[in-house]
This record gives C-alpha cells, structure tokens and sequence, in this order.
C-alpha cells in the first residue's frame, strides 16, 4: 500500500492513519454524540462523505505529536435528498483546539459549497485556541469568521452547540443564520465558570439561540427539519413543499378570539396546523417561524395578544427584524400578524438602545423585497402599525379581521387625552372607552383610507392568505430594466 506518512513513529499507511484519526471516536453518553456520530444523525443514512480525512495538525514544536490528526470534521452528504455541507469540531482530537489547519478544512469545504449552492451546518465544540499555534491560531478564527461572514445571505448557515462554544468561536457561531443549543451547551463571549451565564437559559433568554433541544440528537433531528423548510441558496426561490391539506378549507378563529393566543391563529391557517417556530422562549410578545400554505413556505411575524399585549420590545423588536431580514435574503414570503397594544412603556427599555431596535425592524421591512403579507388580527396601536408590515412601509397586502381596531392611541390613552372632562357620576370612563374604541378605531376607517385592503371573514381566512402568496410569488427583487416605452403607434 502505499506510503503516504514518513517519519519515526507515524503511520505509513492510509489504513493506519485511518485507524489513527478514528480511534478516538468513542460513542457518546447520556444523549452526548461525538463529532463523526452528530453528522451521521444529519445526513441522510449513508450518505455522509469526508473531506480532507487524513489531515494532520502541522506540528509546530516537539509538544504536537507527529500523527495528531487535526480537530475538525468536514464533509457533505444529503438531507431529505439535498444536498449540505458540513463541519464538526472534535473533542477527541486535541480537545478541537482551533488551528490554522482547521481554518484550511472549513475554508475549502465553504468554497464547495457556495460554488455548489448548497448551505453549512457547522458543530461547535472546541475547548479554543490552539496555544502552542500562536497568533496563527488567531489567525485561523479569523479566517473562518471571513468564511462564514462572505456566504451571509448567499447560503443558509446553521450551528449547533453540542458542547463548548466560548471567546471567538461564540461570535463565530453567532454569525450564522440559526443557534441550535443543548442543555449540555456552553455559548458565552468569556469563560462560564468566570462571569456565569452561557447556559441553554441564558442563550435563549437573551437571543443568541434560535433553536432549543434536550440532546445532541434532538438538536440534529431540529436541524433536519429546519433545513426542510429552506432553500438551498439565495437564488432557489422559496421551498414548495408536498402536502395534504386543502387551500379552501374554512377556518374556524372561535379560539383565537377568545384567548388571543396567536398560535390558535397561525394553526388554523396554516397547511395541517404544522408549525416550525424560532426563537421560542426570547421576547414571547413576538413568535416567528415557518408554515406553509398550500405547499408554499412562508416565514411568519406574529405579536402575541396573550403575552403582554403584544407589546413590543427592544429584544422582540430585534428578534423580529432579523428573521425578516433572512427571509427577505432567500426570498421567503413573510406573513406579519399584527394584534398589539403599541410599544413597551418602560423606563428599562429606554434605557436599552430601543429607537435603534425599532428602527431595524422598520429598515428590515422597508427594504425587503421578498413578498409581504399583513394581517390586522386585532389591536394595532401607534406606530407599532407603521412598522409592523404596514402597506407605507412596504406590504404588499395587507388584511384584517373585523375585529380588528387600528388607530394612533388606545382607547385607555384616547379619552385620558381627549375626552377626560366628560367623565363624570352620569358618563363612565369605561364607556367613553368602548365609544371610543367603536367610532374611532373601527377598521373600516382604515379601509377606507386605503391602509387596509380588506376585511376578512374568519372562514375565508386560510383561503385568502393562500390566495394572496400564489398572487405574490412572481414578485421580482427587482423591476426588470425598460429598454423604452411602447408607443402607440
């Protein structure tokens, strides 16, 4: 067989690299998998296919063994029969020390895979620099946040966080377009046990993980489906998927309206009642996620009635304008439900950059050029109307309930301003309140204005949501360029 190593010690075939690089491939406990196990739960079975195997750490003094084979795991395979690309840093390898070589493998499959249209899902779990590498270790993260930042928006990238993610393998992974974390997780700019946090709650609570799971192989499984629901690239259009309910079917919004809890909604109207949300557990005023109407794909921004009033946050705020933004990236139609009682009132959330948070979203959906969809569930108070997917900002169509009240102050704030002199023994606040609410906030004046398009009927709704993405999804990013006018000669 031929030689493929020299030196004293080291392997001098492919059969005794190979058995080298995978002897330390243990199985995995307590739902922990090791690297080669994570990316065979990925793919397809069978179908996952190394990359640069036989790579070695390049030895750059007596303390790196001639034969350690370098700490990263690269390959592509397919999911559900797509093709995906991926990487998966090895804890049995150097502890996954980061090298200059691990940056070489990642590079070279990220080249495959924007070359090929294809998207990342990256594991990290690393205990960090390689210290005996130096400034080129350094280097190395560097190279790879480059990596990772030239596919954004071009390729969807997924990590995951079986293990260990800190310093900048933490902003490595949270440049990507999804975090799935485990509870075993550790996602934290400085090391845990020296300023605490980093821990699944602390990921999701502050944004960082989209995606939460028990084990490695929940997380994987979160990720098979996720992928599910995406494009390959930001040229493939949006995912049409095969499914087995009818366009027309009426639906039935009694609960909605009685709890107005919009998951009640978002599962009446869409395919099967199925749901793919993101980001649960951050800013619950806000839900985003993915459904399908009639096979199309669509990513939705809902407010939560039930949760504070929908009101919305600077956290909310941000969650929302970045799942808008990767929509908008890879030509997903969004869907923006809208029942909200207006912003936070808070002296906390002034103190946060708030106006910068909202201005995002506003930016998100002003320039987005992937199909927009708005519908007026229930209460839309103040600018919380202009900026969720209004039709100034830039919706397409926007629909509404009948119940829906829309207007520049709630009806509590309206007769405090407006009307507090006609409270008296006779003339009860709260009537001048519901007055208010009928005559003023009625969604016909917005209607009438032009702001909304039309008025629904709960058992139309799934019907006209489907009706209006079928409508939308020739929607061009751009118009093509006119050569000249066709004169009527």
């Amino acid at each position: 067989m031929e030689k493929i190593l020299n030196g004293s010690g080291a392997p001098k075939t492919a059969a005794e690299l190979r058995d080298l690089i995978t002897r330390d491939d243990k199985p995995g406990k307590d739902g922990t998998l090791n690297a080669r196990e994570r990316l065979n739960a990925l793919f397809d079975e069978g179908t996952f296919t190394e990359l640069g195997a036989f790579v070695v750490r390049r030895r750059d003094s007596e303390a790196v063994p001639a034969e350690a084979p370098e700490g990263v795991i690269t390959g592509y395979g397919s999911v559900d029969g797509c093709l995906v690309y991926a990487f998966s840093q090895d804890m049995g390898r150097t502890k996954g020390a980061v090298s200059d070589a691990t940056a070489d493998k990642i590079e070279r499959l990220y080249r495959l895979a924007l070359d090929n249209g294809a998207p990342v899902v990256g594991c990290f779990d690393s205990a960090g620099a390689d210290l005996v590498s130096g400034v080129r270790a350094l280097s190395a993260y560097g190279r790879i946040m480059k990596t990772v930042g030239a596919a954004s928006g071009v390729i969807p990238q997924i990590a995951v966080i079986p293990g260990v993610a800190q310093g900048a393998a933490a902003v490595c992974a949270s440049m990507f377009d999804f975090t799935a974390v485990t509870e075993k997780s550790t996602l934290s700019v400085n090391p845990a046990f020296a300023v605490g946090g980093g821990r699944q709650a602390d990921s999701t609570a502050s944004g960082a993980a989209s995606l939460t799971a028990k084990d490695d192989a929940e997380a994987m499984a979160k990720v098979r489906t996720l992928l599910g629901y995406l494009p390959s690239n930001n040229e493939e259009g949006t995912v049409e998927r095969v499914v087995n309910d009818d366009p027309d079917r009426q639906t039935d919004l009694t609960s909605y309206r009685s709890g107005r809890h919009v998951t009640d909604l978002l599962k009446e109207i869409a395919d099967e009642g199925s749901l793919f949300p993101v980001g649960e557990g951050t800013a619950p005023s806000v839900l985003t996620g993915f459904l399908t109407l009639d096979g199309t794909v669509c990513g939705f921004v809902s407010t939560d009635h039930s949760a504070d009033g929908g009101r919305l946050t600077s956290l909310a705020a941000r969650k929302a304008s970045r799942f808008v933004s990767f929509c908008d990236c890879f030509g997903i139609p969004v869907l923006t439900v809208v029942d909200s009682e207006g912003f936070a009132l808070s002296a906390d959330e002034e103190k946060n950059p708030y106006c910068a948070e909202i201005a995002k979203l506003a930016g998100a959906y002003a320039s987005a050029k992937t199909p927009l969809v708005t519908l007026v569930a229930g209460s839309a108070y103040g600018s919380v109307f202009s900026v969720l997917g209004s039709k100034a900002i830039g919706a397409d169509l926007v629909l509404a309930l009948d119940c829906a009240r829309i207007g520049c102050l709630n009806p509590a704030a309206a007769v405090a301003l407006l009307e507090n002199g006609r409270v008296s023994g006779k003339v009860s606040r709260e009537s001048l309140e519901k007055e208010y609410e009928e005559e003023s906030l009625n969604v016909l004046h917005a209607a009438r204005a032009g702001e909304v398009d039309d008025v629904v009927e709960d058992a139309e709704l799934r019907q006209r949501l489907t009706s209006a993405v079928l409508m939308l999804s020739g929607k061009a990013a751009s118009v093509p360029k006119r050569r000249h006018v066709n004169m009527p000669l």
